[in-house]
C-alpha cells in the first residue's frame, strides 16, 4: 500500500501549488483568494525516487457547526485519518499567525510524524519567517518556494528519513502486445459528471460511494475543483469526475470560476462517458443544450440524468415524454439513454450505472466492412444524393477508421459539394442501422485519386 501524506495548514500558504509540483501536473485550483480548495483531492506524487500518495486539503479554518467551512474542516480531518504523515505548510513571509499556532496543536493531536513546511521562503523576508516557525515546536522548518521548485533536495531528505524502504519487486515486462481483450474490458471506465450549477452532480455520487466524500451545498457553485474517485459497481471499476456547474460564459465574472470551468472542460476530454445532469424541475434549458451540444462535439458518450425526481409529481406517460423531449432538443445525439434519478434518495442509481456501460459499450462499436457497405448501397439507392450545379454526386464506398466514437471514412466525388443535410441522413440512417443511439458519428468525405490528374490536358 502506498504511503500516503496530507498536506494541512491554514488558507492560502500556497498547499495546492505544492500538491501540483509534487504529482507533478497542474491538478488543483490556485489562486490568490483564500479558500480556494474545498474537497479533498488525493494524487500520486514523486520526488525523485519517492513515490507516495499525497491528499491535498482545504485550508483549516474556524467554522460554525454545520456550516460549509465546518465541513470543509471535516474533510481535512478525514484526510489527516487516512495519512501515515502530514506536511504542515506555513507561510513563510507573512510570519506565524494565531491560527498556524492553534492548528499546529491540531496536528500534534493527529499523533502522525510532521514536516513542518515554511513555504514561500525566498528572499530576506522568508528567511525571517521561517525562523519564527521554530517556536511552534514542529522540528526544523523545510524552506522551500513550491511556485519556483526551490528547496525540493531539502523537502526529500525530509520525507524519504520518514518513508519505509521499498520492498523488491520482481522485474516484470512491459508489453502492451501481452494484454488480453479481458484485461482492456477490465479497465476503469472514466465517468465525468457535468450540468449547470446546483443540478445535484456532488450529491449523486457521494451516494454511489455510500459516504460524504464531496462538500454538497444548497448554494450553488459549492464544488470548484473537478475530482476523481473510484466507484465499483456490480464488479466493474469506475473513475468519476465531480465537476464544476457550468453557467453560460457571459454570466462567468471572476477568475476563480473561469478557472473552475476550464478544469470542468478538462475532465470532458480526458472522460470516456459524460452525464449530463438537468434538474428535473427546470430541464432541456438553453444551458442544458448547450452542454450536450460541446459533449458531442469533443466525441464523448453521453448519458442524460434528470436529477432530484423525487420532487415530481408522478403522472402517466412523464418517463416516455423524457425520451420524446430528449430527441426532440438533441437530435444529434437522437436515441442517448435519460435516466430519472433521485441523488438524494438514491432512486434510479441502478438504471443510470447500467446506460453508462451501455453507452460505452456503443461508443467503442466496430461495424464489419462487409455489412457497412451492404447498408451504404441501400441506404444511396433509398435515397440518392442531390445534384450539385447540374453534377451528379459519385459516392464510392464507406469504412470504419475507428471507434471512440464510431468514425467512417466515405469516399467520394467532389467531397466539399456534398450537402451536410446529406450526411445527417447517412448519420441517422446509421444509428438506425447498426443500433448505434446516442453516441456521437463522425464521418469524414474523402475524394478518390483521379488516375489521369497526372497526364497533361492536350492541347486543343
Amino acid at each position: 500500500m502506498s504511503f500516503t501524506i496530507a498536506i494541512i495548514g491554514r488558507p492560502n500558504v500556497g498547499k495546492s501549488t505544492l500538491f501540483n509540483r509534487l504529482v507533478g501536473q497542474k491538478l488543483a485550483l490556485v489562486d490568490d483568494e483564500p479558500g480556494v480548495t474545498r474537497d479533498r483531492r488525493e494524487g500520486s506524487a514523486r520526488l525523485g525516487d519517492l513515490e507516495f500518495t499525497v491528499i491535498d486539503t482545504a485550508g483549516l479554518d474556524e467554522g460554525a457547526r454545520g456550516s460549509l467551512t465546518a465541513r470543509m474542516q471535516e474533510q481535512t480531518e478525514t484526510a489527516i485519518g487516512l495519512a501515515d504523515a502530514l506536511m504542515f505548510v506555513i507561510d513563510a513571509r507573512a510570519g506565524l499567525t494565531p491560527n498556524d499556532r492553534a492548528f499546529a496543536d491540531f496536528a500534534r493531536r493527529a499523533n502522525k510524524p510532521v514536516v513542518l513546511v515554511a513555504n514561500k521562503s525566498e528572499g530576506k523576508h522568508g528567511e525571517l519567517g521561517a525562523m519564527e516557525s521554530y517556536a511552534l515546536g514542529l522540528g526544523d522548518p523545510i524552506q522551500i518556494s513550491a511556485e519556483h521548485g526551490e528547496g525540493m533536495s531539502d523537502l526529500y531528505d525530509a520525507l524519504a528519513a520518514l518513508m519505509p524502504e521499498p520492498a523488491e519487486e520482481p522485474e516484470e515486462f512491459d508489453d502492451d502486445d501481452i494484454i488480453s481483450d479481458e484485461d482492456l474490458a477490465q479497465r476503469p471506465i472514466r465517468v465525468a459528471i457535468v450540468g449547470r450549477p446546483n443540478a445535484g452532480k456532488s450529491t449523486l455520487i457521494n451516494h454511489l460511494l455510500g459516504e460524504e466524500r464531496l462538500l454538497t451545498s444548497a448554494e450553488a457553485g459549492t464544488t470548484r475543483d473537478s475530482i476523481s474517485v473510484e466507484i465499483t459497481w456490480q464488479g466493474r471499476d469506475f473513475r468519476v469526475f465531480d465537476t464544476a456547474g457550468l453557467r453560460r460564459r457571459s454570466r462567468i465574472e471572476e477568475k476563480l470560476e473561469k478557472l473552475s470551468v476550464a478544469d470542468a472542460l478538462r475532465a470532458v476530454r480526458f472522460a470516456e462517458v459524460v452525464v449530463m445532469m438537468m434538474d428535473a424541475q427546470n430541464r432541456f434549458e438553453e444551458q442544458d443544450l448547450r452542454i450536450a451540444d460541446l459533449i458531442e462535439r469533443e466525441g464523448r458518450a453521453i448519458v442524460l440524468a434528470v436529477n432530484k425526481w423525487d420532487l415530481m409529481e408522478r403522472k402517466p406517460h412523464l418517463i416516455s415524454a423524457l425520451r420524446s423531449d430528449a430527441d426532440h432538443w438533441l437530435p444529434q445525439v437522437k436515441g442517448a439513454p435519460i435516466v430519472a434519478v433521485s441523488g438524494l434518495m438514491g432512486e434510479g442509481i441502478d438504471r443510470l450505472m447500467t446506460a453508462i456501460q451501455d453507452a460505452y459499450a456503443v461508443w467503442n462499436k466496430r461495424v464489419p466492412t462487409a455489412a457497412l457497405n451492404r447498408w451504404f448501397e441501400q441506404a444511396v439507392d433509398a435515397n440518392p444524393p442531390p445534384a450539385v450545379s447540374g453534377r451528379r454526386l459519385k459516392l464510392n464506398y464507406i469504412t470504419q477508421t475507428k471507434g471512440r466514437p464510431p468514425s467512417f471514412v466515405l469516399f467520394c466525388s467532389r467531397a466539399d459539394a456534398v450537402p451536410q443535410s446529406y450526411l445527417r441522413y447517412l448519420t441517422n440512417s446509421l444509428r438506425e442501422a447498426f443500433d448505434l443511439p446516442g453516441t456521437p458519428i463522425r464521418i469524414t468525405l474523402r475524394e478518390k485519386a483521379n488516375p489521369f490528374a497526372h497526364k497533361r490536358k492536350r492541347p486543343s
